[in-house]
């Protein structure tokens, strides 16, 4: 069997401009997420007495002022300064971890801080907020932006666990694959393949799933066939 005939590893491996490219797409739709989320639980406890629409409208109207947008520039701005604040040359992440240095190095919750005080104050002077609701929000927003940071605290701590998850059954593909365990190497892919969906895109990361994913593709198209071409073997050696 020819490896061309499987999928591609050239396809799987991310060249640097695009790799920096979906870390960055990646991050945003993380952390844009992430921040949504703590603003709910902030606004929420804050608001004890308000019903859901209330909650609703409120943080609509924060977001239609100048928040959502803040936001976005936030997280690009603590990006870009926290990667060069950790001296990451290339431009993208090698590891989950990285991710959380950056965020702390990057001013994000010093941003959003500003951010939010600028949208309230605009939501206030324009009558989307009355004065009282705005009182009140003023006087929780550091309860607010606790709830933000733990919850981007708690999502990274994911992201670093995924990681060190997926580390592992990669690990453990190889060692049923050196047992000619097909069935348990079956089980591990499927775990790797969970993991990437929900992990900041990182290189080794990709490379190395990607050369997994031809490999397996290749032994299960080929009834479980463990005998592999010369070809074939030096893909298994970039492991």
């Amino acid at each position: 069997m020819n490896i061309e005939n499987t999928i591609s590893l050239n396809n799987g491996i991310k060249n640097e401009l695009n790799l920096v490219k979906e870390q960055n797409s990646f991050l945003n739709s993380f952390l844009g997420k992430t921040i949504n989320t703590g603003l709910d639980i902030g606004l929420r406890a804050i608001l004890p007495d308000f019903i859901e629409n209330q909650i609703i409208d409120i943080k609509d109207n924060l977001l239609n002022y100048g928040l959502k947008e803040g936001i976005k520039k936030s997280i690009d701005d603590a990006i870009n300064l926290g990667r060069s604040a950790i001296g990451i040359v290339t431009g993208n992440f090698e590891n989950a971890s990285q991710l959380e240095a950056v965020v702390k190095k990057g001013g994000l919750l010093d941003s959003i801080s500003s951010v939010f005080d600028f949208a309230l104050n605009q939501a206030q002077k324009k009558g989307a907020i009355n004065s009282n609701i705005s009182s009140l929000i003023r006087q929780g927003k550091n309860s607010i932006l606790n709830n933000v940071e733990n919850n981007i605290e708690k999502n990274i701590t994911n992201q670093i666990k995924s990681s060190d998850a997926l580390d592992t059954y990669i690990n453990n593909w190889k060692n049923y694959y050196n047992n000619k365990d097909f069935d348990n190497m079956e089980k591990q892919f499927k775990k790797i393949k969970k993991e990437l969906k929900n992990l900041i895109p990182l290189e080794k990361a990709i490379s190395e799933a990607r050369i997994i994913e031809n490999i397996h593709t290749l032994i299960k198209n080929n009834g479980h066939n463990f005998n592999l071409s010369e070809t074939e073997m030096e893909l298994i050696n970039k492991l």
